[in-house]
C-alpha cells in the first residue's frame, strides 16, 4: 500500500462500518426466518452486493476481506440456487474462514503478513509482533472453518443461521479484542508515513 494510497482512502464512520458488515447478516437471518434459506440466500446476495457499493461510494475503496467474502458468497449462492441444494450457502463460512487461514499461513511460510491488508489496517509492529499476531489470526480462522462444519453438519438449519449471526460475529469481535495487548506490546511508533507503509507486514528481519 503506497503513501498515496494511504492518503486518499477516507476512512468511514464507525457506524457505517458496522452497517455494511453486519446488515447483510441480519438481513440473511430476518429472510430465514420469515421465508426459508433460499430465499434468504438470494436477500444475502444482494445485500452483499449493496454493501460493497455503498462502501466503494463512501470511501472510494473496498476492504479486501469483503471483495474475497463478496466473490464466495456470490458463487456458492449461486450453486445454492441454480442446485436448490442449501449444503453450499452452508459451507460459504468454512471456505472463507480457510481460505483466509491459508493466506495469512501461507504468508508466513514466505515471511510476509497480510494482516494489514486482510483486515485494511495500518499496524506497525515489530517483526516478532507480525508473526504472532498473523499465526494467531490464522489459527482462528481454522478453528472457525471446523465450527462451522460441525455446527452445520450436526444442527438444525435454523440453529446454524443463527448461529452464523449471533454466535461467529461476535466471537471473532472478542478474538480481536483479546489481541489488543500483543497489538500494543510490539507496537512500534513510526518515523514517518511512508517509512510504516514501507515495510508493512515484513516478518523477515
Amino acid at each position: 500500500m503506497s503513501k498515496v494510497e494511504i492518503l486518499d482512502k477516507k476512512m468511514p464512520h464507525p457506524l457505517f462500518k458496522l452497517a455494511t458488515e453486519l446488515g447483510p447478516l441480519l438481513i440473511f437471518f430476518v429472510a430465514n426466518a420469515k421465508s426459508n434459506l433460499f430465499v434468504a440466500t438470494g436477500a444475502f446476495m444482494v445485500a452483499v452486493i449493496v454493501a460493497m457499493v455503498a462502501s466503494y461510494v463512501v470511501t472510494k475503496h473496498v476492504p479486501m476481506m469483503a471483495i474475497v467474502t463478496a466473490v464466495v458468497v456470490i458463487v456458492f449462492g449461486t450453486l445454492t440456487l441454480v442446485l436448490h441444494d442449501e449444503t453450499f450457502i452452508k459451507m460459504k463460512p468454512t471456505i472463507v474462514y480457510a481460505l483466509f487461514a491459508s493466506i495469512l499461513g501461507g504468508g508466513l511460510l514466505f515471511g510476509r503478513s497480510f494482516i494489514a491488508i486482510m483486515f485494511d489496517q495500518m499496524f506497525n509492529l515489530t517483526h516478532q509482533g507480525w508473526r504472532m499476531l498473523t499465526l494467531r489470526w490464522a489459527l482462528w480462522f481454522a478453528a472457525m472453518a471446523v465450527l462451522n462444519e460441525a455446527i452445520w453438519r450436526t444442527q438444525t438449519t435454523e440453529f446454524w443461521v443463527a448461529f452464523k449471526v449471533f454466535g461467529m460475529v461476535p466471537l471473532t469481535m472478542i478474538f480481536a479484542l483479546t489481541q489488543m495487548p500483543l497489538v500494543k506490546r510490539y507496537h512500534l511508533e513510526p518515523v514517518s508515513l511512508a517509512e510504516s507503509a514501507a515495510d508493512e507486514g515484513d516478518v523477515t528481519k
